[in-house]
């Protein structure tokens, strides 16, 4: 029998006295009919049932990452995999997004309007963060192209207070490249990175990478490659590759603009069966992105 405070948003305080646990950080307690005592007042027994979990589990999980992208469809392309097997590890992860992503494609034939679009995106980043069994994502709504205009200070505070509600080990965004060249990916990497500098509990910064021997060796001329040496960790995603494909499908609307989803397998697997990443960031403490480390 242990006893500790809890916070419950139709009592100011409560003390609680039930249970065999340890610790309670590393369980999920439901409170069923149990005694409950107002502090101040005598025990009184409630009939009714209550079900929820402590603040401080709610608040600080143990072991959590944020992943700040640009777009719908940032989370999966290159990094799907990645969140999918730490979500399988028991790891929190949170996607946030900055845009609703106006400015992509409707599909080729169109699958909506330009107006319906960022509704739709919105909907497709949903169904690809459920296929890879991470939490539902976070959305900002600035104006898709336009990030690079964005009052710095007022983004940088947005995604401080993701990171104080989150408080994760490991934040994960575009690099200076923005992979791609894109701006709004340059833009929001940069964002990031500067939260992260703020955000002295997050022991590591990491940014999306693609090495030159794969995008050599696939004439991949668009993408901002870096030298083999610069990457610091590479993870085979093949356990979780029918997740990724499905969180892939999710957005459908992008699937036309996107030539390597009707390559052949081979060159799919190539391109989307591994995924690398820089280490941009370093505080001491536990690395839960390193641990993935393909052998």
């Amino acid at each position: 029998m242990v006893s500790w405070r809890i916070g419950c948003h139709q009592y100011n305080e409560l003390f609680v006295s039930q249970g065999d646990y340890t610790d309670p950080s590393e369980h999920h307690i439901d409170f069923k009919q149990w005694s409950v005592q107002k502090l101040g007042d005598e025990p009184i027994q409630h009939t009714r049932t209550f079900t929820f979990q402590p603040r401080w589990e709610l608040s600080y999980p143990l072991k959590s990452i944020l992943a700040v992208f640009a777009h719908p469809d940032d989370e999966t392309f290159r990094p799907g995999g990645t969140l999918a097997l730490l979500a399988r590890r028991g790891v929190r992860v949170q996607v946030l997004t900055a845009t609703r992503g106006g400015a992509g494609s409707c599909g080729k034939p169109p699958l909506c309007t330009t107006e319906e679009l960022p509704s739709v995106r919105e909907q497709e980043l949903r169904c690809a963060c459920a296929a890879l069994g991470i939490d539902p994502p976070i959305i900002l709504d600035y104006k898709d192209g336009c990030l690079a205009e964005t009052n710095p200070d007022t983004i940088v505070a947005e995604i401080m207070s993701v990171v104080d509600d989150l408080r994760p080990q490991i934040i994960l965004t575009f690099g200076s490249d923005g992979l791609s060249g894109h701006p709004d990916h340059i833009a929001i990497g940069q964002f990031t990175s500067e939260a992260y500098h703020h955000a002295t509990s997050v022991k590591a910064l990491y940014t999306l990478a693609i090495p030159e021997s794969i995008s050599e060796k696939l004439a991949m001329l668009q993408i901002r490659a870096v030298p083999d040496k610069a990457i610091t960790l590479t993870v085979d995603i093949s356990a979780v590759w029918e997740e990724k494909m499905k969180a892939i499908q999710c957005h459908l609307t992008q699937l036309s603009s996107s030539p390597i989803t009707r390559a052949p397998l081979e060159r799919q697997r190539l391109f989307l069966g591994t995924e690398f990443f820089v280490l941009a960031g370093k505080r001491s403490g536990r690395d839960i992105l390193a641990e993935l480390e393909s052998n």
